[in-house]
């Protein structure tokens, strides 16, 4: 594995001892207010040989950890043996955000892994848990009553209106069986996996939602990741210490014994399932062109519009291995041009192991351009989309390079955390060895994460942690979701982490940027899904033209809130609204004023 050079930070740091994921549930010393100081508009250098533990007294506080007064401190994930000795016990924790009951309030649902005991009916499997939001920052577990706790090996959630009867579903994905939970509008949901046809079988990771034939019926893609036999598993850490012919048969990181996976393993291929007229489905993966006869090692995807011809493409992030990107041909099949669209490999012509991806418009351009979070090592990836399905690696320029080299990333989304009408850039971090912390190697077990300011001028800097802030506290981050939580017009975050509990990231951004929240409901009878999933809408401030668009999945096997979030910043007004739904119809919208959310319906306009 290639070794960098990390340069010395830069800028007042702070040096705190590590946090380890397996205690972070059980601490109980009380957290220290988090103190800060003023953004100054001068950017700081944060680069650093360190993953944890790196704060700067005079960075503002942008999120407080609001977790243990919340309902959700009681929320433990659980998967596998701290050892970590087989890679399943790995990746799980995917979380999504969305609005179950209509109320207007966005609600949370959290993965749990498993063991192998409780696969072996040993022991009482860990649960999945779904909270209600209730306001004010009050959520009430409501998993029993709704029947999601997925006692299985949980690993990734999509969210989608399949039946476009306005209630948002479920696509669980797992490590056995998926499943597909049906709202079934009384605050309930019941599992039609098996029924619908897509309960798939294997490892399943990073689902999305999407109408690609413009039938208005939302189609499901699932990637798959290995082949595991439980018969002929790979050898453990743990055997390392046998004698000499056994011990010897061991995978390494840096000399270190450690899990195998997932190069010298066999791969899944990915699932394409197509909604029929009578809402069962049907896998077209082949027929589709998507079935991935490589056998990559899928992680994330994401139903998104890749260039501007108003069909649905798809972007497979994979680990080790190539990320692929198939364009929408309009005939119900895909050309994968991975390769010559440039987002295949990094500038350096090396695959990496991609976990999740952040889609986004960050330079205002009115193209979806992506982000996607590799392993420690490596830094993270910036693909800037330049038009006409062609992407260019800007990592090092946009300043999201060496950075990023001792992380491993998983989570990531683009938001507009300070409202400045500029998209910002999340990401979860946590390494997958626990031997890291044993070693010094410029890498923990726990991580913090990564916020990065939009400077306006394609390039980021990290925003530096504030002591007692929630970027100042260590994780092992998995699936990271994003959503206004308490309607205050700021946009907060939930982080799933390994074998602890959650994090709920309370934005407290002092800003005073303005702001508006669009909520889109399409005409099914126009062929756009209820839940307007493939929608854009366009705000316009002045000389700045934002683009959001409505996008199932992504992150790592997470979902964000779809409600679309516009900050304005000093701007008192918005000069125009435009939606472009799914069946490819413009529509021009009234705007009734800011700092509000608005519920725009096809053909209707605003709701009032």
């Amino acid at each position: 594995m290639k070794s960098y050079h990390f340069s010395k930070a830069v800028g007042p740091i702070v040096i705190f001892g590590l946090l380890s994921c397996l205690t972070l549930f059980a601490q109980t010393t009380p957290k220290p207010e988090p103190q800060g100081g003023v953004v100054t508009g001068t950017p700081v250098n944060y680069t650093s040989r360190r993953t944890t533990g790196i704060t700067d007294p005079k960075a503002p506080v942008v999120f407080e950890d609001a977790t243990d007064k919340t309902a959700l401190a009681n929320f433990k994930h659980h998967s596998g043996t701290p050892a970590k000795n087989y890679i399943f016990e790995v990746p799980s924790g995917g979380v999504a955000i969305f609005d179950y009951d209509g109320d207007g309030l966005p609600d949370i649902y959290l993965l749990n892994g498993s063991t192998l005991p409780a696969l072996q009916g040993k022991e009482k499997p860990p649960r999945a848990a779904l909270y209600h939001n209730l306001g004010n920052w009050k959520f009430e577990d409501v998993t029993d009553k709704a029947g999601v706790a997925n006692e299985r090996w949980g690993m990734g959630v999509a969210v989608g209106d399949y039946d476009n009867d306005g209630r948002p579903d479920l696509y669980v994905t797992n490590f056995g069986v998926s499943r597909l939970y049906h709202n079934n509008g009384e605050g309930t949901f019941t599992d039609v996996a098996e029924k619908l046809g897509v309960a798939r079988k294997g490892w399943s990771t990073g689902a999305t939602w999407g109408d690609y034939d413009g039938d208005g019926r939302l189609d499901l893609f699932v990637p798959g990741y290995v082949e595991i036999d439980f018969d002929n598993l790979p050898r453990s850490p743990a055997e390392a210490s046998k004698p000499a012919g056994v011990g010897q048969n061991f995978c390494q990181f840096r000399g270190a014994p450690v899990m195998c996976g997932p190069r010298g393993l066999t791969g899944e291929s990915d699932t394409l399932y197509h909604q029929k007229p009578d809402g069962a489905f049907e896998d077209v993966s082949v027929k589709a062109g998507v079935n991935d006869p490589q056998k990559y090692y899928g992680f994330s995807s994401a139903f998104v519009q890749a260039n501007e011809d108003n069909k649905l493409d798809l972007i497979v992030v994979n680990d080790s291995t190539p990320k692929q990107l198939y364009l929408n041909k309009g005939d119900g099949t895909f050309e994968e041009v991975g390769y010559p669209s440039g987002v295949a490999l990094n500038e350096n012509g090396r695959e990496q192991a991609g976990m999740g991806i952040a889609i986004g418009d960050y330079d205002n351009s009115g193209r979806l351009s992506f982000q996607v979070t590799n392993f420690s090592d490596d830094s993270n990836v910036l693909y800037h989309n330049d038009g006409d399905s062609n992407f260019t690696d800007v990592t090092y320029f946009a300043g999201l390079g060496e950075v990023t080299l001792p992380f491993l990333g998983w989570g990531t989304s683009f938001l507009d955390y300070d409202n400045d009408g500029w998209l910002d850039l999340i990401v979860a971090n946590g390494h997958v060895y626990p031997a890291v912390d044993n070693n010094q190697w410029g890498t923990s077990y726990a991580q913090q994460p990564l916020l990065f300011r939009n400077l306006k001028s394609g390039k980021f800097e990290r925003v530096g942690a504030a002591p007692g802030s929630a970027l100042a506290y260590a994780w092992c981050g998995r699936g990271l979701a994003v959503a206004d939580l308490d309607g205050d017009g700021r946009l907060d975050v939930v982080i799933n982490n390994a074998d602890a509990k959650p994090s709920v990231l309370k934005n407290v951004t002092a800003s005073g940027g303005h702001w508006l929240a669009i909520h889109l409901v399409g005409d099914v009878s126009k062929k756009s899904p209820r839940d307007a999933i493939g929608a854009t809408a366009y705000v316009t401030t002045g000389k700045i033209r934002q683009r959001r668009d409505v996008i199932s999945g992504g992150s790592y096997a997470s979902q964000n809130d779809m409600t679309l979030h516009f900050g304005l910043g000093a701007a008192t007004s918005v000069d125009k609204i435009e939606i472009r739904w799914p069946d490819g119809a413009v529509e021009t919208i009234n705007v009734p004023g800011i700092d509000r959310k608005l519920t725009v319906t096809e053909g209707k306009g605003v709701g009032k």
